[in-house]
């Protein structure tokens, strides 16, 4: 077993690809959930973003806290990697961290010429134990204490269950505090339902997952919508041509109706509800269970484990079923293709469009140990423009004397005219965020909350600031 690295990031959006991680809150601990080290960080607001005043005040980092922090956003950044690199080789948890802490470090770290995928190669693996949370309480209810929300569903949010849950999370909302929350929860689902924590450790892989779903007969999964866990039997049909994501079928069906179906009518059954077809998505920690575990809900109970088996074995050796559904999917990955917006893409939204070369990749690390004054010369030898891009706004940021002053101008014109603008941006924007302050001042004046007013007019004075700076550009 490795070791595991839980984290968690403050930011100062919700934006992954335009905002900033302001804080960093992460502990490494052994296979046993015992700490062994951890590294927690909060860095100055780059000159180049303009933070949501709403994000500010719920991590309760106001401007004039984060102009006093010692580090960078880069230099950050910088020790958090080396701080991951000295830890070796682990499995990274948060708390719903697949669909936005993971995201937000991807984006950081290819921007800051950083290898993107740090945490899900190299040996590395991934989990979210907010995933796990909703499979330890479906398979055994009542491992953990959740508020319930007006329609009677369980509700997931880390700073309402740490409390419910014994744990101790007076510092909600800060990157250390969330992750000594979410350790807490880790070691409450290790002991409580101890099946469902060992059963996550088989898919923090994504090629190993997909190993399973391939080979297992069948096998018992989750999802999570409309507020509440759902357990699938499920067996494998075939891969998505597209996206790669293994699609099955739920076994509460009966696979006889559609084996044999023309292709036109087997589309049209398949936009039906319910699904019969189901999406894995294999890269995002799903939680795969025995299949017996279906045994105790009762649409599965009802067909039985005899008849569950017969179906899942009626649809794995139809291979002509699979081909039929694998070309479905094609026409309709290239009827999305060419519906597909043709609208700009810009660099920092870019990091999946195209993978940055391994020539590359060899000569980033080059970047960060040369001294600012040979940083440039260190980029004339990447071939991707985009890395050019984001390193010289990392010079622009921290050593902006080093910039030829074209580049400079450029650089600050570029970013004026982004945080500026009046138009529905992607990024946020000085008139975006003096409207939301001005929403927000009425509602906590109205709420009587003067703690938080008082940090709006410090976002308001740090807005102010930037626009001066930047309307000389």
């Amino acid at each position: 077993m490795s070791n595991f690295v839980f984290y968690d990031f403050e930011t100062s959006s919700s934006n992954k690809s335009w905002g900033q991680i302001i804080q960093v809150g992460a502990i490494l601990t052994n296979d046993n959930l015992e700490e062994l080290d951890r590294y927690e960080a909060r860095c100055r607001l780059s000159p180049s973003i303009i933070p949501e005043a709403m994000a500010l005040i719920v991590n309760k980092s106001s401007p004039k806290m984060l102009k006093g922090a010692n580090l960078s956003h880069y230099e950050m950044i910088r020790q958090f990697v080396e701080t991951l690199k000295r830890w070796g080789k682990c499995t990274f948890i948060g708390f719903n961290n697949i669909d936005f802490d993971e995201e937000f470090l991807r984006n950081t770290l290819f921007q800051t010429l950083e290898y993107p995928y740090l945490t899900s190669t190299n040996g590395n693996n991934r989990g979210d134990l907010l995933n796990l949370a909703r499979a330890a309480n479906l398979y055994y209810p009542n491992t953990l204490k959740n508020p319930i929300s007006e329609k009677g569903n369980a509700v997931y949010k880390l700073d309402q269950m740490a409390p419910l849950n014994g744990i101790e999370h007076s510092d909600a909302h800060s990157a250390i505090g969330d992750v000594i929350a979410t350790l807490g929860i880790a070691k409450i689902i290790s002991k409580k339902a101890p099946s469902v924590w060992k059963a996550s450790h088989l898919t923090t892989n994504k090629d190993l997952t997909l190993d399973i779903i391939k080979k297992e007969l069948y096998f018992c999964t989750n999802e999570y919508f409309y507020g509440k866990s759902r357990p699938y039997v499920q067996t494998f049909v075939c891969q998505h041509p597209r996206y790669q994501w293994p699609k099955c079928f739920d076994l509460r069906h009966d696979p006889n109706i559609y084996l044999n179906m023309p292709v036109a009518e087997l589309k049209a059954a398949m936009s039906k509800n319910p699904k019969f077809l189901r999406t894995v998505r294999h890269n995002k920690h799903p939680i795969i269970m025995n299949p017996s575990y279906g045994n105790e809900f009762d649409e599965y109970k009802m067909i039985g484990a005899e008849k569950l088996s017969e179906r899942a074995k009626l649809v794995k050796e139809n291979k002509k079923f699979a081909e039929k559904i694998n070309l479905i999917l094609q026409e309709e990955a290239e009827e999305k293709e060419q519906t597909k917006s043709q609208e700009d893409i810009y660099e920092e939204e870019s990091i999946y469009t195209k993978f940055t070369s391994a020539e590359d990749n060899k000569i980033m690390p080059e970047f960060h140990q040369a001294e600012w004054e040979k940083k440039l010369t260190v980029l004339d030898k990447l071939k991707d423009e985009r890395l050019h891009y984001f390193g010289k706004r990392l010079i622009y940021e921290e050593k902006p004397e080093m910039l030829p002053k074209t580049d400079y101008n450029q650089i600050k014109r570029t970013i004026a005219k982004r945080l500026l603008s009046t138009n529905n941006e992607k990024w946020n924007t000085i008139p975006r965020t003096y409207s939301e302050i001005d929403t927000l001042r009425e509602k906590f004046e109205r709420e009587g909350q003067p703690e938080r007013l008082l940090i709006l007019d410090d976002i308001n004075a740090y807005v102010e600031e930037m626009e001066k700076f930047y309307s000389a550009a």
